[in-house]
């Protein structure tokens, strides 16, 4: 179903034309309204009490577990997408002369930590180059063998929305013996994920781009088979019985349950928490399929008024519905983003692509500001 026009939510001006969810995504008016509440709180600490430090945490679990059809125990609550890859690194076995598959261009903090990896356990960092058709999915299985420990990609690329099938990528990961890890914070919210049929071994997103929540706050989901892992840091939190704040100084060794143990410290943010639940409940109010459909509808327009001005875009059937990327060429203006910002037109340049990314907030007249300023 199109959700059709949902701006009146946001704090959008008529004037501007916001399309660049895939830098940040705008948090709705709920969603600022709850984090000024939450921020106004703190001034009354004798009103957040034990099971404050508990329950928002647990809401915040079992709504992203939703969304990726998951369970909650399998939900763990990190700050960042590099805080999450810092974890698997930690407890995937890597032996030397294996491999880490990752993909020309990929986003920096889904590359540095296993280069660092690669180097401490003297094993190869593959890479995959660009398909010429932007087919990643061919171009992954035809490297993912058995040499690999970890192939390490995202649903899409995050500089023109290309599209990875992490279905049939899973399907080869298995079979070879290698771990999937997901990077998920440019798919996830605007692209159905289930767990159950992709099978990754970690998937990883942030609430700040497609979740439509705040900085500095994220989720990583766990397959069972490494939710006994070795955590990043040992906080108290994350131990069973820390709910009885009157016997924490009877230091226990074993964790909550599920993924809790990779939890990162103070992960009660009283500001962040609330304001990621409303957001989440947001989504699924509205349903990640419409706003898939929503949002694909900008992008297939924008690849037809593109095409028709001999502007090279992302084909519908190699990209997610809800980015896509322009190729300019190199005669494009080095500053073209901000030239573009001068007409009130929000986008970004990635690598060598225009990186559009609409979503429900935005209507067809975005769109033709967007080709009236190129």
């Amino acid at each position: 179903m199109d959700l059709g026009d949902q701006r009146e939510l946001f704090e959008i001006p008529e004037d501007i034309a916001y399309l660049n969810c895939a830098y940040m995504g705008p948090q709705s008016r709920s969603v600022q309204e709850i984090g000024a509440w939450s921020v106004a709180r703190k001034s009354r600490p004798w009103e957040i009490t034990p099971p404050d430090f508990f329950e928002d945490a647990e809401k915040a679990r079992g709504l992203f577990a939703r969304l990726v059809v998951g369970d909650a125990d399998g939900v763990a609550i990190i700050p960042a997408v590099s805080y999450g890859m810092a974890v698997v690194a930690a407890n995937i076995p890597v032996r030397a002369g294996e491999s880490i598959l990752i993909l020309e261009g990929q986003f920096p903090s889904n590359v540095h930590t296993w280069r660092e990896l690669a180097k401490r356990k003297e094993a190869n960092v593959v890479t995959v180059p660009q398909p010429a058709d932007f087919d990643w999915t061919t171009a992954i299985l035809e490297h993912l063998d058995e040499s690999v420990a970890i192939a390490a990609v995202p649903n899409c690329h995050w500089t023109d929305g290309s599209l990875v099938d992490l279905g049939r990528v899973g399907e080869r990961a298995r079979e070879v013996g290698a771990a999937l890890v997901v990077d998920g914070i440019q798919s996830i919210g605007a692209k159905p994920f289930d767990v159950a049929e992709v099978r990754p071994d970690f998937l990883v997103a942030s609430t700040y781009k497609w979740l439509l929540g705040p900085y500095s706050l994220g989720f990583m989901w766990v397959d069972e088979r490494w939710r006994e892992g070795m955590p990043l840091e040992h906080n108290w939190i994350t131990r069973s019985g820390s709910e009885d704040f009157s016997r924490l100084v009877d230091y226990r060794d074993d964790f909550a349950p599920g993924a809790r143990r990779y939890d990162v410290g103070e992960r009660s943010n009283f500001v962040l928490l609330p304001m990621a639940i409303a957001a989440l409940r947001q989504i699924l109010d509205w349903g990640v399929e419409n706003v898939s459909e929503t949002t694909g509808r900008f992008t297939d327009l924008i690849e037809k008024e593109a095409k028709q001005r001999g502007i090279e875009a992302i084909p519908a059937e190699r990209r997610v519905r809800h980015m896509i990327g322009l190729r300019l060429g190199p005669d494009a203006p080095d500053d073209l983003a901000a030239r573009l910002a001068q007409r009130n037109v929000f986008v970004s340049v990635r690598g060598d692509s225009v990186r559009v990314s609409p979503h429900v907030y935005n209507n067809e007249s975005d769109i033709e500001k967007l080709f009236a300023a190129l």
